[in-house]
Parts: structure tokens; C-alpha cells; sequence
């Protein structure tokens, strides 16, 4: 399986050809169609995840940059209707689901207008840009009571589901805390993305890309880079933490931290960029039914020294460790001491007396036996190689999309992994803790 969403993008342009065939089998009152809205790397990786589940049609696209949309026609033909007014994409009746691909800024905006026009939606994480903006997605997706889902893909990871399984049966004792990174050594990976040489006023709607953000005059760096500026994306945090998040919470069963503490700095990629290049994170996580209480530290480092992404979690328990990629799982384990042990050398003889006379009355002594002998123990779980989170996360969506059977990572999940996610940012900015709370998903 893909290491990484950006690898997958590379992966799946077969798999959407090998689904046209699918699609012509489906019944013509059983396809679903669906429309793009961002038409950027990930739009593109998302709409050939989608098609390559069966019965789903491409019918329209939008973007604010002229070439992507002919990009789009040049990909899945000239019959796809393509504007820079998404506006126009959601009046369309033919249109069943939308994927949301836009900068960060839009997400939410997009996500209601399109629930409010009865459409289901994928919207990519982090499904808002400020926190406020989660209880209104939350409302919309109530109201409307259509499906919404975020797109992070870890949920659907079978080895993030593995761990699960692994920690409900308590396999590494009582969980007390969590590590979890995600660093990068390229160029791309620092968002350091290409743009297009006739990138100018004429063919970019720069108005429409801004929205929201403030008003400055045209820079196509801005568009093209938007994850590295606060006004556009959320940065480390939201594109990068909300995932970690999201499997945290999957694997966990939490609500969410309740509190929050980022840092790190802007140390390599002084490119006009104002995200940080490197954040780490600590996230304190309360006393629940499904777990104890832990801290989950979070890193990710833009220049870290080693040839490729490193990706992982590891979870520390009171019996052992697991450890995971996106796909692998270890687990690590060592039995409880059957006695605490004592330290005692420097106590009065008389006192040392006194004290392992008290201690073999609580631990009397035992003979070894070769039932007593408990090896560590170390096993490794690897899903099929077939296995793809990516398109098994899309597989999830639009099968629900013809079931109206809800999806796990709802609004209100993807809320509770951005939430805090974002407070991140907020906590690096402002130099604070920054306190959550997950039930109530708002910032206290």
C-alpha cells in the first residue's frame, strides 16, 4: 500500500480506468454523480479514488484556475462541465456528492452551501479553517441529514483498526501515553508545490480564491503554496496533526485532549512562508470509559535528515508497546513484575532486617520454576498488499452514499480531530495552553 496520500495520487489512475468497465455494468438508476470543487493534487487524487469505485460518474468540476479545469477536461473528457463558480457546480440537479478539495479556508463555506443544496459531501481535512467554524458544519450536517465525510483516511486504515482491536483486548496493558510523528525531507513535502507559467489575473479568479482571507493584489505563489500561509491553510497542524488525530481517535476511542500545548519554529523553509517548518505538541487526554489517561506527543519536522517520509505511532503501555506505520503494526510485549524489587544498601543493618521481613511477607519468596520464564514477545501485522486506506476511505463514502447508513468520520468527528488540531496553532501563535473541551467540542 502507498506510504502517503501524495504517493497513492502516483497509484491510482489505473485503478479509475479498470472502474470505467465497472461503471458501464452498474444500472443507469444506481450510478452516482458526482462533481469536484478544487481541482488541485488532491481533488484530482480524491475524484480517481472515486472513480474507481464502481458506478460513479464525473459531471462536473470547478476551480478559480483556468488550466486545472482544462487539466480536468483532458482527463475524464470534454462532456464535464467546468466553471470557476462553485456556485453553478451545486445548482446542477444531475449532481448527487461533491468532493471538497479547495485551500483550507473554504472548506467550511462550501461544505454547508453544498449540505444546504442536498448534497452529500467528501470534504478533505481539515474539514474547518478556525475552530468556530466546526458547530456550523456540525448544524448544517444535522439540518440537511445528508452524509458528510471528512477525508482523512486513516479511520479506514486496517492496521489503525488492528490497533484498536489490539488495545480494547488490552494487549499492551494500560495505555499512559502516545507518540506520533510525521517528518518530511523534500521540497514537495514542504509544500513547495510548481506553478503553472501562465499563472496571471486572467486566468486565475484571484478575488474568488481569496474569499474570506484579506484583500492583497495578485500573487500566485499564494495560490499555488497556500498551505504554507495562515490566511489560506492551517498548516502543520491541519494538514498534518488532524491526521494523526484522526487515527488517535479511531484507534483510542476518545473524544478528544482536553488540553493543548504547541511549539516549534520556522527553521528551514524561510520562503516568505509565516507556518512553521517544525511543531511538536503535547495533548493531554482525560480518564474515559474506553481509557485511562494519557499524553500524546505530536512532532513533524520539514527537514529532518532522513531520505524519505518517516510516519508512525507508538503507543507505551504498562505491559508492552505498538507500534505502527500506515502499513504495519509491531507489538512489543513484556510480562509484569511479579515483585517491585527494593533498594535498601544504605539503610541501618537493623532497619534493612526489619524491612525484608515486612517485604517476604507481602512477596514471599519463590522458587524458579520453567513455568515462571515469560519471554518478551514481538509480533509484526501487515494487511494484504492490495489493501489502500485511501480508496477504502472512498469505498466507505459512497457506499453510503446509496445506503444512508451514517459514516464514522461525521462532522462531528472531523470537528473533535480538528479542534484540537487547530488550537495547535493557536498555542504556537499565542505562546499558551489553549484548553478543549472534547464533549462540547469548543475551545473553554
Amino acid at each position: 500500500m502507498p506510504s502517503t496520500r501524495r504517493h497513492f495520487l502516483h497509484h491510482s489512475a489505473g485503478a479509475a480506468l479498470a472502474a470505467s468497465a465497472l461503471s458501464a455494468q452498474v444500472p443507469a438508476n444506481d450510478r452516482i454523480q458526482i462533481a469536484l470543487i478544487g481541482s488541485g493534487g488532491m481533488g484530482m487524487g480524491d475524484t480517481r479514488a472515486a472513480l474507481s469505485m464502481p458506478g460513479v460518474e464525473l459531471v462536473a468540476a470547478a476551480d478559480i484556475y483556468d488550466g486545472r479545469l482544462t487539466r480536468a477536461r483532458e482527463i475524464w473528457g470534454s462532456q464535464v462541465f467546468t466553471t470557476r463558480d462553485y456556485r453553478e457546480v451545486l445548482a446542477r440537479r444531475d449532481i448527487d456528492a461533491v468532493i471538497v478539495a479547495t485551500p483550507d479556508h473554504w472548506h467550511a463555506r462550501i461544505t454547508r452551501d453544498a449540505l444546504a443544496a442536498g448534497k452529500d459531501v467528501y470534504c478533505e481535512k481539515p474539514m474547518v479553517h478556525s475552530v468556530d467554524e466546526g458547530p456550523g458544519v456540525v448544524e448544517a450536517q444535522r439540518r440537511s441529514g445528508r452524509i458528510l465525510q471528512v477525508g482523512s483516511q486513516y479511520v479506514s486504515s486496517l492496521v489503525y483498526a488492528k490497533a484498536r482491536d489490539l488495545l480494547a483486548q488490552g494487549a499492551i496493558g494500560k495505555l499512559n501515553m502516545v507518540e506520533a510523528w510525521l517528518d518530511r525531507n523534500s521540497a514537495i513535502g514542504a509544500w513547495q508545490y510548481s506553478i503553472p507559467p501562465d499563472a496571471s489575473p486572467q486566468t486565475i479568479d484571484w478575488d474568488r480564491f481569496l474569499g474570506k482571507a484579506p484583500r492583497r493584489p495578485f500573487e500566485p505563489v499564494r495560490l499555488f503554496r497556500w498551505r504554507n500561509y495562515s490566511d489560506y491553510g492551517t498548516g502543520v497542524a491541519g494538514d498534518l496533526f488532524v491526521h494523526l488525530l484522526s487515527g488517535l481517535h479511531f484507534a483510542t476511542g476518545s473524544l478528544g485532549p482536553v488540553r493543548v500545548y504547541a511549539t516549534g519554529g520556522l527553521r528551514h523553509w524561510k520562503d516568505g512562508r509565516d507556518a512553521p517548518d517544525v511543531m511538536l505538541a503535547l495533548l493531554d487526554y482525560p480518564e474515559t470509559q474506553r481509557h485511562p489517561e494519557f499524553t500524546l506527543a505530536l512532532r513533524v519536522n520539514f527537514k529532518s535528515g532522513v531520505a524519505q517520509e518517516n510516519f508512525g505511532f507508538r503507543f507505551v503501555g504498562s505491559e508492552g508497546v505498538m507500534t505502527t506505520s500506515m502499513n504495519s503494526l509491531t507489538l512489543a510485549t513484556t510480562p509484569s513484575e511479579a515483585e517491585p524489587g527494593y533498594m535498601i544498601e544504605t539503610f541501618p543493618k537493623a532497619i534493612q532486617e526489619q524491612f525484608l521481613e515486612d517485604y517476604r511477607k507481602k512477596y514471599p519468596e519463590q522458587r524458579a520454576t520453567a513455568d515462571s520464564i515469560r519471554p518478551l514477545t514481538e509480533q509484526r501485522f501487515t494487511p494484504p498488499a492490495s489493501h489502500n486506506a485511501h480508496r477504502e476511505h472512498h469505498r466507505t463514502f459512497w457506499t453510503s452514499v446509496r445506503s444512508r447508513k451514517p459514516v464514522l468520520e461525521d462532522a462531528v468527528f472531523g470537528l473533535r480531530a480538528a479542534g484540537p488540531a487547530l488550537l495547535c496553532n493557536t498555542s504556537y501563535f499565542e505562546k499558551r495552553i489553549c484548553v478543549w473541551d472534547p464533549e462540547a467540542m469548543k475551545a473553554a
